[in-house]
């Protein structure tokens, strides 16, 4: 073997050697790289979880309080719809009444009295029309 082949094959294996050596350690740069990113997507995931379950809970209180208001609202209605009929009869009471002393009043439109004695009819045929 030449000196030349010798000192070539001395350069090619500290080469290699040299290159295993860099290789080993990009291969551990890229793992340890990518268990931090492994452990931070974690850490990111627990904190979405976290914060998805205080959303989830606040949410739920909302529902609650919507559910309340709605059920509110339905006994409103549930209230006002009676009152309503209550009103519309109370209505037809004091219109019928109002005719009724309507035509009391048309009865008496041409009586005239100056005293107490004279008005007592009238206000007696008055309180009878009406009753």
């Amino acid at each position: 073997m030449s000196t030349l082949s010798v000192a070539g094959g001395a350069v090619v294996a500290g080469i290699w050697k040299v290159a295993t050596v860099v290789l080993a350690v990009l291969l551990l740069v890229v793992a340890t790289g990518t268990g931090t990113g492994w452990w931070l997507a974690a850490a990111a995931r627990d904190q979405a979880l976290a914060s998805l379950k205080a959303e989830q809970g606040a949410s739920a209180d909302l529902r609650a309080s919507i559910g309340v208001q709605n059920s509110a609202v339905r006994s409103m209605h549930d209230a006002t719809v009676p009152a309503d009929k209550r009103r519309r009869a109370a209505q037809e009471l004091a219109a019928a009444n109002g005719r009724r002393l309507d035509a009391a009043q048309a009865k008496l439109t041409g009586a005239r009295a100056t005293t107490c004695e004279e008005a007592m009819p009238y206000v007696n045929q008055l309180l009878e029309s009406v009753r």
